[in-house]
């Protein structure tokens, strides 16, 4: 959300307090914030809290000595997003009938950004009919409106009407600012590790945490493409409208990527499956002797290689990951035309900043025709967008 300008309407719902977070949020991820609230809206929370998040100057009033005479009409027109949060039921009646009685509600009339509604009421409040009519009159006019959530309400009651958590509108303003331009794109991601049992309370495993593969598929998903993400064990919060499956072992992985590769249009293997596992798992713990103990190791499928043959027979693009600590480019070329991949992406892994367990990567992108390209240290958000162009220039060339 760089460089994306988003106004934060707050309206006079007990909710307001946590649209706190949400404000919070939008600048950690970026996106230069300024809000605007209702009269009543600053009842229940100040405008020195927002302005502290925001870090530039709230408006509450249309009339104070710092707003501009045309704040008002600017505001929703120099925005790439307007979001009202907590959007009440009289905000919602405002808004559908063109009434524009203060500041917040005269920048929504005037806006011509894009606009994400997320009603908070009372329960029987959202359930009213001319809340609802309201709703539908704002979704036909081109309005995002979220749905009300469920639970415990301030009031006392439970049902529909909660404020989306913080977290979601974040996630539905990303959305609603992505350009889309993946959309119609079937794309099949796996991430994370494998792991192979060796006795009931043993295993072996690698270090991946599955980063760069939700990164990638979050990515994915919020530029429109329909998504599958086939994830090891991970503590990772799932991307949100994906297809996930979770699986545990090699074979698990393997089985769940053959069950639907060839309805994709591209495959991004960017799971660290283990290349070994026990011949046999020993179905009691094995206890402490005296001596050493030897572990009898086996090839696991090569997923990745399987991939690469079948791919004579389909059509998707295919991209491999390369984890080295040594050799990088050298084993990273032969692994891209030894499994017939169409962009292998490289890193070493022996670095602290890059690779696994951590926020940031360093890759360098090998093409089949041997073009490369060597990326700078970034957040693995940031890669995945730019691996994700570069995937789509890829696909535009072969189709």
């Amino acid at each position: 959300m760089k460089n994306k300008k988003v106004i934060v309407g707050v309206t006079g719902g007990i909710a307001a307090y946590k649209v706190a977070e949400l404000v919070r949020l939008l600048v950690r991820e970026g996106a230069s914030t300024k809000v605007a609230m209702t009269a009543h809206a600053t009842k229940f929370v100040t405008p020195l809290t927002f302005e502290a998040l925001s870090g530039q100057r709230v408006v509450s009033d249309m009339w104070e000595p710092e707003t501009k005479p045309m704040d008002h009409i600017t505001w929703g027109q120099d925005a790439n997003l307007v979001v009202i949060a907590p959007a009440t039921a009289n905000f919602l009646a405002q808004m559908a009938h063109g009434v524009g009685s203060d500041f917040l509600s005269t920048l929504i009339l005037a806006a011509t950004a894009k606009i994400l509604v997320c009603p908070s009421m009372n329960v029987h409040m959202y359930s009213n009919p001319a809340v609802q009519d309201n709703i539908k009159i704002l979704r036909e006019r081109g309005y995002f409106v979220m749905d009300a959530c469920e639970g415990e309400l301030a009031c006392g009651t439970e049902g529909a009407g909660r404020l989306p958590e913080p977290e979601d509108i974040l996630d539905q303003s990303k959305v609603l600012l992505s350009e889309g331009d993946l959309s119609g794109m079937r794309i099949l991601v796996t991430a994370g590790p494998t792991m192979e049992d060796i006795d009931p309370v043993r295993y072996i495993t690698n270090r991946s945490s599955g980063k760069m593969g939700y990164a990638l598929a979050d990515a994915a998903r919020l530029r429109g493409a329909n998504v599958t993400l086939i994830s090891g064990p991970t503590s990772l919060r799932p991307p949100r409208n994906v297809r996930l499956n979770r699986v545990k072992t090699t074979d698990e992985m393997k089985q769940a990527v053959f069950a639907c590769y060839q309805e994709n249009d591209v495959i991004i293997k960017a799971a660290a499956v283990l290349d070994y596992k026990p011949r046999n798992k020993v179905d009691h713990k094995i206890k402490k002797e005296e001596g050493n103990q030897s572990l009898d190791l086996v090839r696991t499928p090569d997923i990745l290689e399987e991939l690469g043959r079948a791919k004579e027979d389909a059509n998707y693009l295919l991209v491999g990951f390369a984890a080295e600590t040594e050799d990088l480019l050298s084993n990273a070329s032969q692994k891209l035309a030894r499994k017939n991949l169409d962009m292998i992406v490289a890193n070493d892994v022996s670095r602290d900043d890059a690779g696994f367990e951590t926020d940031t990567n360093l890759v360098r992108i090998i093409y089949r025709d041997g073009e490369r390209e060597d990326l700078p240290l970034m957040t693995k958000q940031e890669v995945a967008d730019h691996l994700l162009g570069r995937i789509k220039r890829l696909w535009e060339k072969a189709s």
